[in-house]
């Protein structure tokens, strides 16, 4: 729901780093992969509960996820694959978060942490199922029109989900609270991207066959 206010002011923050990687010979697919292996190294971290170090390895995750795409279209490379490969990583990121939580207490964080793991899988395969017919019928995308594949907006987009995360590395004693939270208004951007999605494709093919 905010990225499309938050990524015009994060861009524009991006540009002296994109300009040295690029100057250094740093390809787009080198930046995804090391945030991913630095992204990872916070599970463990959560599961020793140290907390802050956690943190500071998503952030720094989130940080080259932005740089990735950012040095592609500088690069004028984006490509489908280099698209393929982040959404890859990304979502294998947010699963691995809530998993360190629920190492760290499973007696606590176990349960919420899974029903967050299930509304993850809805919102990530709503977001690939409409990608797929999106990008064969040609649909415009007004808001991202950088992006390697097709999504409909919810209520939890990238910027909600590192919000979430920060949120429960600082207060890791809520975790199943904030998890619940975001389970909640998770499976309400599921409800719409079904909802929207199949409204917006049912739409498009009554057109065509006028």
């Amino acid at each position: 729901m905010l990225d499309r206010f938050i990524t015009p002011v994060i861009k524009p923050l991006l540009m002296p780093v994109v300009k040295t990687l690029d100057k250094r010979g740093v390809t787009p697919d080198q930046v995804t992969l090391i945030g991913f292996v630095i992204g990872i190294l916070a599970v463990p971290l959560l599961a020793y509960k140290l907390w802050t170090a956690a943190l500071v390895m998503i952030v720094i995750n989130r940080i080259l996820d932005g740089l990735d795409g950012a040095l592609a279209r500088y690069q004028n490379n984006s490509t489908s694959a280099g698209g393929f490969l982040d959404i890859c990583v990304d979502f294998l990121f947010y699963a691995a978060i809530p998993v360190g939580f629920a190492i760290a207490e499973p007696a606590f964080n176990a349960l919420p942490a899974a029903v967050l793991l299930a509304v993850f899988i809805g919102t990530g395969s709503t977001f690939l199922a409409f990608a797929i017919p999106a990008e064969k019928l040609n649909l415009d995308r007004p808001q991202f029109a950088n992006k390697s594949f097709y999504f409909i907006n919810g209520l939890t987009e990238g910027t909600e989900t590192i919000a979430f995360f920060v949120a429960f590395c600082i207060w890791p004693q809520y975790f199943p609270a904030l998890a619940y939270l975001f389970a909640l208004l998770g499976a309400m951007t599921v409800f719409t991207r079904i909802h929207g999605g199949y409204k917006t494709l049912k739409s498009h093919q009554a057109d065509t066959e006028k």
